[in-house]
């Protein structure tokens, strides 16, 4: 297994849906390259970046209390076997005969124009117009029909919110995720490259930040938690330290409680150092650091 397939289980291994047979394999390369662990923390860490942004939904609160007051109003019925009712069909009543048709009279036979009034040919009209009459069902019949369909639309009622409730998680967890930030999406993004580096410093005061890229995106996104803090009329700003000392503003960032995932405006280039220094309100306003970076991670 090289490292791209093994990238591209990392994420299911950080939302746990792989196959037995997957996670071996998966293990199996992890111990034979144990390297190849910061695939899986950063998998790890947008799973639960992902998991924490999408809002807890409960089911409405008249749900329970709406579907009592529906039971309550079906029909009672008398107690009968389930296994019979749930079996029972209704009594199908048996289709009319087809019409006779009628007998004409031999020639010279005058006694079919002699017949009494009364005594009804096999051809009659008066026979063969008679209207059929379906037989009435049995109260048994009719109990068991009742029972069947009440248990149905019950069954599918339940069904019915079920379904609904699931759609409606889907749809919000579908919604999380083609909106994401673009910060969010640029990590996954790279994360998911066969490229993919990152590189890790502690900070001064107990923090770590992580710079995350790949050159077959483009694009490079940091990740630091516990930032020193900074007053209101400051901001943390970007830079690509070229290999000559030359500094590339990449842009602003105001701090944020917790973690803060930026990406960085501009390209970077083999060698550069990643830096964050504190600047006054939007930038440094000549394009230079105004001191030394609190934050400077080597990429080379």
């Amino acid at each position: 297994m090289n490292e791209q397939e093994f990238a591209e289980l990392s994420a299911g291994y950080a939302l746990d849906a792989l196959s037995p047979e997957d996670r071996r394999a998966f293990q199996a390369a992890l111990a034979e390259h144990p390297e190849w662990v910061r695939l899986v923390d950063a998998d790890v860490e947008t799973a639960g970046a992902l998991a924490e942004s999408v809002p807890d939904a409960a089911p409405p609160l008249t749900l329970r209390s709406t579907l009592l007051s529906r039971v309550a109003t079906m029909p009672q019925l008398p107690e009968m076997d389930a296994a019979a009712a749930a079996v029972a069909e209704p009594v199908a009543s048996a289709p009319p005969l087809p019409p006779v048709p009628p007998v004409p009279p031999l020639p010279g036979d005058a006694s079919a124009g002699d017949a009494p009034a009364g005594d009804a040919l096999p051809g009659d009209a008066s026979m063969n117009d008679a209207p059929f009459v379906e037989p009435a069902p049995t109260t048994t019949t009719i109990q068991a029909i009742s029972r069947r369909n009440w248990t149905r639309g019950l069954l599918t009622l339940a069904a019915s919110l079920v379904i609904l409730v699931v759609l409606g998680f889907g749809a919000v967890t579908i919604n999380q995720y083609v909106n994401r930030p673009p910060e969010v999406a640029a990590l996954a993004e790279i994360e998911a490259a066969p490229d993919a580096q990152a590189a890790t410093v502690e900070l001064t005061d107990g923090g770590t930040a992580t710079a995350h890229w790949a050159e077959s995106v483009g694009k490079v996104v940091l990740v630091s938690n516990g930032l020193p803090e900074i007053s209101e009329d400051e901001s943390f700003e970007l830079w690509f330290v070229r290999e000559d000392g030359t500094p590339v503003a990449a842009g602003v960032f105001e701090p944020a409680e917790g973690p803060s995932t930026v990406i960085l405006d501009g390209e970077m280039q083999a060698g550069d150092t990643i830096a964050v220094t504190v600047e006054p309100q939007g930038g440094s306003p000549n394009g230079e650091p105004s001191g030394e970076p609190i934050v400077a991670i080597p990429t080379a």
